[in-house]
């Protein structure tokens, strides 16, 4: 647990100003997709129709999940409230999305997610990692990591 606390600790410590800007875009990414999901279920739809019903209420809950995950993880990512939480909830749905979906679809694909999918999961570990910065809700919340940002400059 203390390699946590350290990792935390440099991540809040060393965040420059350009990192917010892109944890603010990977947020609204997460959010666009989730709604993208939501809105285009087609797939899962088909999925279901020759499913027995256990099976086809699994695949409704996991793909309900996933929307729930995107849009609730992007809103926080993007206001910097939980980051490394939601950037640690949102890992699995993205691996599944990067090497399962994307890369079985062929990644040299005219309008191909995969590398789309890549660099969203590039952002997630690079933030989980990292966490807020100044541009979030937990900096302006909390006066510990001000001072902390204070004494390090």
């Amino acid at each position: 647990m203390d390699i946590f606390k350290k990792i935390q600790q440099w991540g809040d410590l060393h965040h420059p100003i350009w990192l917010d800007y892109l944890r603010i875009t990977l947020g609204l990414i997460l959010i666009w997709k989730g709604v993208m999901f939501a809105t285009n279920l087609e797939s899962f739809n088909h999925l279901m129709r020759g499913a027995a019903l256990g099976t086809a209420f699994s695949i409704s809950l996991f793909a309900h999940l996933i929307i729930l995950l995107h849009l609730i993880g992007g809103l926080a990512i993007a206001l910097g409230t939980n980051t490394r939480l939601f950037c640690l909830l949102n890992l699995p749905v993205l691996f599944g999305a990067v090497f399962f979906v994307n890369l079985s679809q062929g990644i040299f694909v005219p309008y191909s997610e995969f590398w789309f999918s890549t660099f969203v999961l590039a952002g997630l570990v690079c933030f989980l990692i990292e966490g807020n910065g100044r541009f979030s809700v937990e900096y302006y919340a909390n006066p510990r990591i001000k001072t902390q940002n204070k004494h390090a400059s």
